[in-house]
C-alpha cells in the first residue's frame, strides 16, 4: 500500500500564510525522508479559513526543488472546467519536467457554486467541460501536433512544449463524490480518489462497486488501476492525546465548511439540490466523535493499524492519503511528530 500527504493549508486570522506555506514545505521535506509516496495539494478559492491553495501547482513546483523521491500533484484540481486546457496541459508538463517525472494529475468536476460564480462559468456546464477539457489535455500531451474541435474549446495545429517526462503522460486520478461520477470515471478508465469525509462509507462502498463494474464492462484492467482514499489522520503514542490534540482543529474545519453553506449562491443550490441539502445536514449533525469513529484514522499506532485493515477489507485501496492537519490549527511540531510515528509504526505493517 502507498501512503500520501494531503494539504489544503487553511489559515486562521491570527496565522501567517507565509509561515503556513513554510511549514507545509518542511512537512513535505520530512515526508520525502520518511518514505511517503505522494504529496497532494487541493485547489480551492476565495476563503482563507478553508484553504489558501488557489495555485497548488506553484506549491508542487516549490516542493519539487526541495525533494528527491516523493511524487507531487493536485488532489484534486476541482476546477478543471474553469481553466484553459492549454494552460493546464502546459503547467502539469512543466511540473513533470521540474520534478524529473514525479508529477501526478488529479482532477474533478467541481461543485462549489462560489468557485463557478467567481470564474463566471455556469455550474451546469461542469460535467461537459470536464470531459472535454480532460480529453484535450491528454491529446496535447500525447501528440506532437494536433487539432481539436469541441463545444467549449478549439485548437488548430497546436504543439505543446515541453512534453511531460512520463510517457505517455503523468498518471491521472479523478475525484468521485456522486453516483454518476463513479460510473463516469469507470467509463473513462482512470484511477480514482474517494473520501469518506465527502461521501459516507455506505455510499462509498456502493460507488466503488459501480466503478469497478464499469471498469470491467469497458475492458479496463482493474488490478492495475489505483483507488486512493483521502483520510483525516492523527496518531500519538497515547490514545487520549491522539483524540485531544486534533479536536479544536477539526471543529475549526467544520465551522469553516458550514459557513460556506451560508452564502446566497450555496443556499440557491441547496434549495434545488437534494444531495446538497443532505450534505449540509450531515455536516451540521456531525460531532468530533463521529469524525473520529467514522471518518478519521485517529488513535495510537495499534488503533490506526486496525482502522486501515478494515479499510483494506472493505474497499481495497491502493493508497491512503493522510490529511494530518485538517483545520490547520495543530502545531507544526506536533504534525511532524505524528508523521514520524505514523511512518515508523503504522506504514511498515502495509508494505
Amino acid at each position: 500500500m502507498k501512503f500520501g500527504l494531503f494539504y489544503m493549508v487553511p489559515c486562521a486570522d491570527w496565522q501567517s500564510p507565509v509561515q503556513r506555506y513554510q511549514d507545509t514545505l518542511e512537512q513535505i521535506d520530512l515526508g520525502d525522508e520518511l518514505g511517503f509516496d505522494n504529496a497532494w495539494f487541493a485547489e480551492l478559492h476565495f476563503d482563507s479559513r478553508f484553504s489558501t491553495t488557489p495555485s497548488p501547482l506553484m506549491m508542487a513546483a516549490a516542493a519539487a526543488q526541495r525533494t528527491k523521491k516523493i511524487r507531487l500533484g493536485v488532489a484534486v484540481n476541482l476546477l478543471l472546467p474553469l481553466h484553459n486546457p492549454i494552460r493546464i496541459a502546459e503547467d502539469i508538463a512543466t511540473l513533470d519536467v521540474l520534478s524529473n517525472g514525479r508529477a501526478e494529475f488529479g482532477v474533478g468536476r467541481g461543485s462549489m457554486p462560489a468557485h463557478f460564480q467567481g470564474f463566471n462559468i455556469p455550474i451546469q456546464e461542469n460535467r461537459e467541460r470536464f470531459v472535454e477539457y480532460l480529453d484535450f489535455v491528454i491529446k496535447a500531451w500525447t501528440h506532437e501536433e494536433f487539432s481539436f474541435v469541441g463545444k467549449y474549446h478549439n485548437a488548430q495545429d497546436l504543439r505543446l512544449v515541453p512534453k511531460p517526462v512520463q510517457k505517455p503522460h503523468p498518471p491521472i486520478r479523478i475525484a468521485s463524490n456522486s453516483a454518476d461520477t463513479f460510473e463516469l470515471v469507470g467509463n473513462l478508465g482512470h484511477n480514482m480518489f474517494i473520501s469518506p469525509f465527502v461521501v459516507p462509507m455506505p455510499a462509498l462502498r456502493e460507488g466503488v462497486e459501480i466503478y469497478r463494474q464499469t471498469l470491467a464492462a469497458g475492458g479496463h484492467p482493474i488490478n492495475t488501476l489505483e483507488l486512493s482514499m483521502n483520510m483525516p489522520v492523527f496518531v500519538a503514542r497515547d490514545a487520549e492525546e491522539a483524540r485531544s490534540v486534533p479536536e479544536a482543529s477539526v471543529k475549526n474545519f467544520f465551522n469553516a465548511l458550514l459557513s460556506s453553506y451560508d452564502t446566497p449562491a450555496m443556499q440557491r443550490v441547496a434549495a434545488d439540490n437534494p444531495r446538497a441539502k443532505e450534505t449540509q445536514a450531515r455536516f451540521k449533525g456531525m460531532t468530533f466523535d463521529d469524525w473520529r469513529n467514522d471518518i478519521a484514522i485517529c488513535g495510537d499506532p495499534s488503533q490506526c493499524i486496525e482502522k486501515i485493515k478494515v479499510l483494506q477489507q472493505e474497499l481495497q485501496p491502493a493508497e491512503i492519503i493522510c490529511f494530518f492537519n485538517q483545520g490547520g490549527l495543530i502545531e507544526h511540531s506536533r504534525v511532524m511528530d505524528a508523521m514520524k510515528l505514523f511512518a515508523s509504526e503504522v506504514m511498515p505493517h502495509f508494505r
